[in-house]
């Protein structure tokens, strides 16, 4: 097998230059979020991929009934161009009424494909049991499925979930408590105490001192003006303050099913040895003294030379000396052509062994 075949991806963090953020990158502000709604309805105009459920005949005979059709008692209505689905929306933040929102409908049924139908009428609730926006169109499936004569079948992506653009008419505003109180807070996407404290004081240091002050690790409280309008206009300002944040905690990520790991910066490898397989790295730190000519001037200076030595024996020894990084270490097993799978071992070895400065971290 090539190499590269077997290489694992490692993205290292290592820009060692703090680069600064905005703060409606890293934060956003208390309560200004979107809202889930979710309804029950009906798609109509299938063909024949609909279905036949207890539930879909008496939602679709309760649709005739509100639209003043009387079905004849005993009579059981053929629903194979209806199918039962559940619609689902975002509502946004400060949507007013009026305005429309993207809607997805899923089938909840036996239904074959949605492709080609129509949602009727469907309210829209929230978690109050509030209605909010009403969902009603056209649907767009970009799933397909089709069945032979012989009973063969072939499905390609879902197609029984379909969208509507625009399928919704909001019909009632969620309360914001955007203009309430005295004071704005922002809650860091990231809880972090180092970058929690840096945030107020670029706001302190841009607005005057007292006006931001870090509530915890996630949550940084400024004084805002009560006028709606300039609250407005003094969010806007805030949001473009530029500040450094604090450099993330030492960190392992590692996705067991694709065998990406990312290393970050902060991770640091403590002498240990450890055996796995067949093969042998031996990462070692050796320091050199640069000695400047006496009359080119300059100062004496201790440069670290780092070597990196990889076979593929019978020897079973991983050897680490202090002032290695494990960025070093994952390249040096990648270049035999190690199985992800090794590299995960070791590291999880190494944790164990309390040998890496810094979480390991499995998904």
């Amino acid at each position: 097998m090539k190499n590269w075949l077997r290489l694992i991806l490692i993205v290292t963090l290592v820009n060692n230059v703090a680069q600064a953020a905005r703060i409606k990158d890293v934060s956003e502000v208390a309560g200004v979020r979107s809202n889930q709604l979710v309804g029950y309805g009906l798609v109509v105009g299938l063909a024949g991929t609909g279905e036949s459920t207890s539930f879909t005949d008496q939602s679709f005979t309760a649709m005739l009934r509100n639209l003043g059709i009387q079905l004849i008692p005993g009579t059981k209505p053929k629903t194979k161009n209806v199918a039962a689905v559940a619609v689902s929306a975002e509502l946004e933040a400060f949507a007013k009424q009026g305005q429309r929102i993207d809607t997805t409908v899923s089938s909840i049924g036996s239904a074959k494909s949605l492709r080609g139908g129509t949602l009727v009428q469907t309210f829209l609730k929230g978690l109050d049991g509030k209605t909010y926006a009403v969902a009603q169109g056209n649907l767009i499936v970009g799933g397909f499925s089709a069945v032979g004569a012989d009973g063969s079948s072939i499905i390609g992506n879902t197609p029984t979930v379909g969208r509507i653009t625009n399928g919704a008419t909001v019909e009632q505003e969620v309360p914001s408590p955007f203009g309430r109180g005295n004071h704005i807070t922002f809650n860091l996407f990231e809880s972090d105490f180092t970058t929690a404290q840096r945030l107020a004081d670029s706001i302190n240091s841009f607005l005057g001192s007292n006006t931001a002050s870090a509530m915890d690790a996630t949550s940084i409280r400024v004084r805002a003006p009560r006028d709606l309008s300039q609250r407005v206009a003094f969010l806007s300002t805030i949001e473009n303050i530029e500040f450094v944040p604090a450099e993330a905690a030492a960190k392992i990520i590692v996705n067991s099913r694709t065998g990406t790991i990312v290393v970050g910066q902060k991770v640091k490898l403590r002498p240990a040895a450890i055996t796995h397989g067949g093969m042998t790295v031996t990462i070692s730190e050796n320091l050199q003294v640069s000695q400047p000519s006496v009359f080119k001037g300059g100062e004496t200076m201790v440069v670290p030379n780092s070597g990196i030595k990889v076979a593929e024996d019978d020897g079973r020894m991983f050897h680490f000396k202090p002032g290695v990084t494990l960025d070093e270490l994952a390249r040096a097993v990648n270049s035999v052509g190690a199985a992800p799978s090794d590299l995960m071992a070791i590291l999880q070895a190494l944790k164990q062994a309390g040998a890496i400065d810094g979480q390991l971290i499995v998904i």
